[in-house]
């Protein structure tokens, strides 16, 4: 995405998003299409709009304005075994697997809306960039606008399953009584679409300075890889994400916290990130995730089960017998992502203890209100150093990983039942897990069945609080499994406050009962098109 200033952004978006929260149904004569599309300057601004025209700047997005906007992409780790939002019951995030998912589900519906707004936008563009005479402009411009609606595709099916296909912009009539096309239908039109833009996109390493942030070839292939592993193609998914190992431009960066910090969030690792620029196109993350001591609501909360998905040093698997667990250090002897990702109770942040100890008088006291609910905060995206506005850092949000790319293609070839060989461990999962600041013991499990338990957790612990645990619990078909029962944070063993369970109960290890979960096997695979758009369009009731 060019960095712009955000008065230009704002400029764009105002132009391309005279839009209801609908279908987009809106007249076409806001804005003179002829003497719009005259140029490669106007055609770049329209499609700088289409990029980051549903996302919030300098202010606190208290819904998911867009999937690849921090509440859209980040809050998505609220509805799983990673992260609790503090707004507990009340969040439309925690209804999505506690058993009370509904097609009035506020958070469903703008991510319904949006989607449907940006790829009206993408339509729009596709319409108007043919007329460009400059063909090598218009044929990568094209492509970047396909790949957006693509992606838009991948998470409307992904979630909602059976959605409109629309591919042109709508009339008002036509865009009410659009009808559904089916999952296989979709995921056929977007493999074409990541297959075909990405040969027309230029490779990560050609990109210009002016350029970070806009779609490249391995952005596609990467989405062409997502789409093929959630349909089960796997031998297909594999020779997607191969081609991305093969060109060589992006590669595993020895400093794993670095790669979400702004001083090195261009590293090649980070094949596709949504840019936030401080104060011009700033996030309003701080604001949501820092801890009261540093002025912020405390809204992502860790999960107790993210915490206990970090091996320790030795690569052997958490427990709270283990003579490696100290109570009193959380992340001692554990694997160097956990003190990366989380911090708790006595940990350093923001160049002060962190004091959330039920027994304290801290204002952080975990459950004292608008605290944490589960002694376990999101470090993560955080410069320690930033001391400007909290609504306005300029963090970008990766999107897609390098290290994602390498675990998806040993996933795919596992799955695909080819031989797994220690050089393929080691092309793959031992180089995500052996990078310098990281360097866990090596993967030497080759047995599909006892592999796959490995992966999937190097797969959690790697893409921690990254948006895509929720995703890979549908597509795994487990979600039914790992999202039922009590939610726990961190343990407090010896505090006179307890925090029991329903049952009166309170947990052995000192481990605070935080609330349960109730995902339906039966209903919640499959998020219900918002009541709203039933009630206009009766081709879209469930």
């Amino acid at each position: 995405m060019v960095k712009i200033k955000y008065t230009i952004v704002c400029l764009l978006i105002y132009v391309l998003a005279c839009i209801s929260c609908d279908l987009e149904r809106f007249p076409l004569d806001q804005f003179s299409e002829e003497s719009f599309w005259t140029s490669e300057d106007n055609a770049t601004l329209a499609l700088t709009g289409i990029y980051k025209a549903n996302i919030l700047f300098n202010s606190p997005e208290y819904g998911p304005t867009d999937w690849w906007s921090y509440g859209g992409l980040l809050f998505m780790e609220f509805p799983t075994d990673n992260a609790y939002d503090r707004r507990g019951t009340n969040s439309n995030f925690y209804k999505m697997t506690n058993g009370a998912l509904l097609p009035n589900n506020g958070y469903v519906s703008a991510y319904w809306s949006n989607s449907y707004a940006k790829i009206t936008r993408c339509n729009r563009f596709l319409e108007g960039v043919s007329k460009l005479t400059d063909e090598a402009v218009r044929t990568r411009l094209t492509a970047e606008a396909r790949f957006i609606r693509a992606a838009q595709y991948f998470y409307l099916s992904s979630f909602f399953h059976d959605v409109p296909l629309v591919m042109k912009v709508l009339t008002k009539d036509e865009a009410n009584m659009v009808e559904k096309a089916s999952k296989a239908r979709i995921t056929d039109f977007i493999i074409q679409e990541f297959t075909e833009a990405a040969a027309d996109l230029p490779r990560f390493k050609d990109l210009q300075t002016n350029e970070t942030g806009r779609a490249t070839k391995q952005a596609a292939l990467a989405f062409l890889g997502r789409t093929c592993l959630g349909a089960k193609m796997y031998p297909e998914a594999a020779a997607a994400y191969k081609q991305i190992i093969d060109f060589g431009d992006n590669d595993i960066d020895p400093n794993y916290q670095s790669i979400f910090l702004p001083s090195n969030e261009n590293s090649s690792e980070n094949i596709f990130s949504m840019q936030y620029l401080e104060n011009l196109a700033g996030m309003a993350l701080m604001q949501h995730a820092l801890p009261v001591k540093d002025g912020g609501w405390c809204l992502i909360n860790v999960a107790g089960g993210l915490f206990e998905a970090y091996e320790f040093t030795d690569g052997t698997p958490f427990s709270y017998n283990s003579p490696l667990y100290d109570p009193a250090d959380l992340g001692k002897n554990r694997d160097p992502r956990l003190n990366y990702t989380i911090y708790y109770n006595g940990a350093v942040f923001k160049g002060k203890v962190y004091d959330c100890h039920p027994d304290s008088n801290s204002p952080d006291k975990v459950a004292g209100g608008q605290t944490t609910q589960t002694g376990l905060m999101m470090r993560k995206y955080f410069d320690e150093a930033y001391s400007g506005d909290k609504n306005s850092y300029g963090g970008n949000v990766p999107v897609i990983r390098y290290a994602e790319v390498l675990l998806s293609y040993l996933e795919a070839k596992l799955e695909a039942g080819e031989v797994i060989t220690p050089s393929l461990l080691n092309e793959t999962i031992n180089k995500v897990r052996g990078r310098a600041s990281v360097m866990m013991p090596s993967v030497t499990q080759t047995n599909p069945d006892l592999l796959r338990p490995l992966l999937r957790n190097e797969r959690r612990v790697e893409l921690a609080m990254e948006g895509t645990r929720y995703w890979d619990l549908l597509r795994w078909e487990i979600a039914h499994e790992v999202l039922n029962g009590y939610i726990f944070g961190a343990p407090f063993p010896g505090s006179v406050r307890t925090s029991p369970t329903p049952d009166g109960t309170v947990d052995q290890y000192g481990r605070w009962y935080v609330n349960q979960r109730a995902f339906r096997r039966d209903m919640d695979y499959k998020w219900p098109i918002p009541q709203g758009e039933q009630d206009i369009n009766p081709n879209l009731r469930n």
